[in-house]
């Protein structure tokens, strides 16, 4: 029994047999495909990188997903990398260093600390698009214009976005008049769905009728 359960893989982590390895790779080359025609050229980040490098703009939820050891040559601490838009963001900024915007795409394996959610995989396969250098309205809706093409291309159907931008809230905020410390507890609450306290707190507001619809 010991030697049979010693080739078991940990929890989370998987193996693709034959037919569906090669329906991931199939997937992947027309993803590749789709994001080229878009302009968007591939780069493949490293698997590890240092620690501190790998965790820059991110948040506190990162660091919790990343896998950490001890460099042996330089004993400074490194990362199994959780989510490859950091990497992307760091090509960009020192190793690209374009006047012009910048379009960045990648596919590849991920490792993390524990999975997104009930049996789901700790290392799943993660494809993004980057697109840096340009800050109008036009760079999100091209994103999100190649987001649902890519989900079409996985076959996916009746797409429902949820968009949440911070800048909007924020304009939407200021307009209401909330202070900061009222403008972080809306925010807050806003981000745990908490529906009953959001009503709450906009009820001792004086808003307008158009401003709580908002």
């Amino acid at each position: 029994m010991i030697a049979k359960n010693r080739w078991l893989l940990p929890e989370g982590i998987e193996d693709l047999l034959p037919d569906q390895a090669m329906q991931l790779e199939q997937l992947r080359r027309e993803i590749l495909d789709l994001y080229r025609s878009w302009g968007y050229e591939l780069i493949l980040p490293p698997f590890i990188e240092y620690l501190d490098s790998l965790l820059t703009g991110s948040g506190h939820d990162l660091d919790l997903q990343t896998f950490k050891l001890i460099d042996q040559l330089s004993g400074r601490l490194l990362g199994l990398r959780a989510d490859m838009t950091p990497q992307a963001a760091r090509i960009d900024a020192h190793r690209m260093q374009r006047e012009a915007p910048s379009r960045l795409c990648y596919l590849g394996t991920v490792l993390r600390t524990r999975p997104d959610g009930f049996d789901g995989s700790r290392s799943p396969l993660q494809v993004g698009v980057e697109l840096f250098g340009h800050a109008g309205a036009e760079s999100d809706v091209e994103i999100l214009q190649l987001m649902v093409a890519t989900l079409a291309l996985t076959g996916v159907e009746d797409v429902y976005l949820d968009l949440g931008h911070v800048g909007i809230y924020r304009g939407l905020a200021h307009d209401a008049g909330l202070d900061e410390e009222q403008e972080a507890l809306l925010f807050d609450a806003l981000q745990r769905k908490a529906l009953p306290e959001i009503d709450t707190f906009l009820a001792g507001l004086d808003l307008s009728t158009a401003q709580r619809e908002r």
